[in-house]
């Protein structure tokens, strides 16, 4: 007979289970913080990748979850959802690498394709390639001369597909200031591209459903 205020003991995880129940029950069955890798892996790892590369990835998705289940008692379990905090962690372990993610935009910046010559055989399909590179390799440019707290906003939304109150979670701000770094990002973004800005339709998306 389990002593008066024991907790019950867990039970099995459930796919319907929200993230902090999960997280609540690793607390005595270890083995089951997997279910999070498994929800979230992918996610973290794309978004790992698109700042740092591919070829750090897997180590940085790892050490995100490593983290995450040395803390997993320090979880907030009013929040139903850890994705944010996922990618606040994975955010702040780039964070551990901006020179890095630096270089790694400067060189996208100087990668531009060249243009294709006169009656080359699929030159339409050549020519939208060329011009495709060539918009990665200005955002790159235009994303390394933001400040980092700026670019870490801008991201965690148009790469994490974060909302302005995750972001916030996630960065561990209030919502009123991812929105004013995000408003200098994107102004910034817009200068350095004569206008336009790549990375605006999830925020256009969030006005439009918030309205």
């Amino acid at each position: 007979m389990p002593s008066v205020g024991a907790h019950p003991a867990p039970g099995p995880c459930d796919e319907a289970d929200s993230d902090a129940s999960v997280i609540e029950r690793s607390w005595d069955d270890p083995d089951a913080f997997a279910v999070l890798f498994d929800r979230y892996a992918d996610d973290i790892h794309r978004y790992a990748a698109r700042r740092l590369g591919a070829e750090v990835a897997d180590d940085l998705m790892a050490e995100t979850f490593v983290v995450a289940f040395q803390q997993r008692r320090r979880y907030d379990l009013t929040r139903p959802q850890a994705r944010p905090w996922l990618y606040g962690i994975v955010t702040n372990l780039v964070g551990q690498h901006r020179r890095a993610e630096a270089r790694r935009l400067k060189a996208l910046a100087r990668v531009a394709g060249a243009s294709p010559a006169e009656g080359e055989p699929l030159a339409d399909r050549v020519a939208a390639r060329v011009s495709a590179e060539n918009s990665r390799a200005q955002l790159a440019g235009a994303l390394a001369g933001l400040p980092a707290r700026h670019r870490d906003v801008l991201l965690l939304i148009a790469w994490g597909d974060l909302d302005y109150a995750e972001a916030a979670e996630a960065l561990g701000v209030p919502v009123g200031t991812v929105r004013s770094r995000l408003h200098r990002a994107r102004t910034k973004l817009r200068g350095a591209l004569g206008g336009s800005d790549p990375t605006a339709l999830h925020e256009e998306t969030e006005e439009t459903d918030r309205g």
